[in-house]
């Protein structure tokens, strides 16, 4: 079982670039890119709470669970 992070999938159909997501929510490039990778281990509420206002998407959209890994 395993989180899946789909961020690149939701910032393509918003045509949106990890650079200007970065900057809009503040937080750092390699940050968010350990995020979009899903190598992150946590993530702070307060920060995914930002990506989905930047973002206008649910937490569902960019995080999903899959229970076959």
């Amino acid at each position: 079982m395993a989180v899946r992070v789909t961020l690149d999938d939701v910032l393509h159909a918003r045509r949106m670039t990890l650079t200007e997501l970065a900057e809009r929510v503040d937080i750092t490039l390699a940050n968010l890119s350990i995020l979009k990778t899903g190598k992150a281990k946590a993530i702070r509420f307060s920060t995914l709470e930002a990506i989905c206002r930047v973002l206008e998407c649910q937490p569902g959209d960019i995080l999903t669970y899959d229970e076959g890994e």
